[in-house]
């Protein structure tokens, strides 16, 4: 099976889970994370949302390719596909939410509003997809690709990332799932097709 039709599938899977997430679930479940709020659950995954934030990773990345693209090439080629592949899920996030103008969960609960309405700004506006998803599983699917002995460990950090949205009331579950694709596709995109070949001229063990 090539790798055209296995995104294609894993596509339609996606779009499909997100509509019968949609109809089915992300009312009922935002309804039941809404119970954690003000509790020490919350304020735990309140610390654990913020490895989503995607600052931190746009300006370490960029760090390190300033600071070793004349010394250590190997450490430059990471900070560059980090900010990369965070800067670039980042922006296909917001340029989605802006078309999408999906209201967040606090416009259910506030107003029992749910549901679109295009082309908004505001960040009440902005629920689909979670950008806070897409950070966190780009970043966890570089450190899988890069760092294979990683690859679960940085995977399952990713995923309770994402899953702190859900848990937050900040996203629903169709946001997420949406998100989270995004931040892998955007990673194993770049790798493909710009970076893999840079990482395979270089000697790992010479120049890290």
């Amino acid at each position: 099976m090539n790798k055209v039709l296995q995104w294609s599938m894993a596509s339609t899977a996606v779009i499909l889970l997100c509509l019968a997430s949609y109809a089915y679930a992300d009312i009922p479940v935002a309804r039941w994370f809404h119970q954690f709020d003000h509790t020490r659950l919350y304020e735990l995954f309140s610390l654990i949302t913020l490895l989503g934030d995607s600052l931190v990773y746009l300006v370490g990345g960029m760090v390190l390719f300033l600071l070793f693209r004349h010394k250590k090439v190997y450490r430059a080629t990471v900070g560059l596909f980090l900010f990369s592949t965070v800067a670039t899920s980042g922006l296909v996030a917001d340029l989605v939410k802006f078309i999408a103008g999906r209201a967040r969960p606090v416009l259910y609960f506030n107003e029992n509003f749910y549901g679109f309405t295009f082309f908004q700004t505001a960040k009440v506006w902005t629920s689909f997809p979670s950008g806070h998803s897409a950070t966190a599983l780009s970043v966890a699917m570089l450190l899988a690709i890069l760092y294979p002995r990683c690859r679960v460990v940085s995977l399952c950090i990713g995923f309770l990332v994402a899953f702190s949205r859900i848990f937050l009331a900040q996203h629903y579950v169709s946001d997420v799932i949406a998100g989270s694709l995004l931040g892998i596709a955007t990673t194993a995109l770049l790798y493909t097709c710009f970076f893999k070949p840079k990482f395979e001229s270089l000697n790992h063990g010479a120049t890290l």
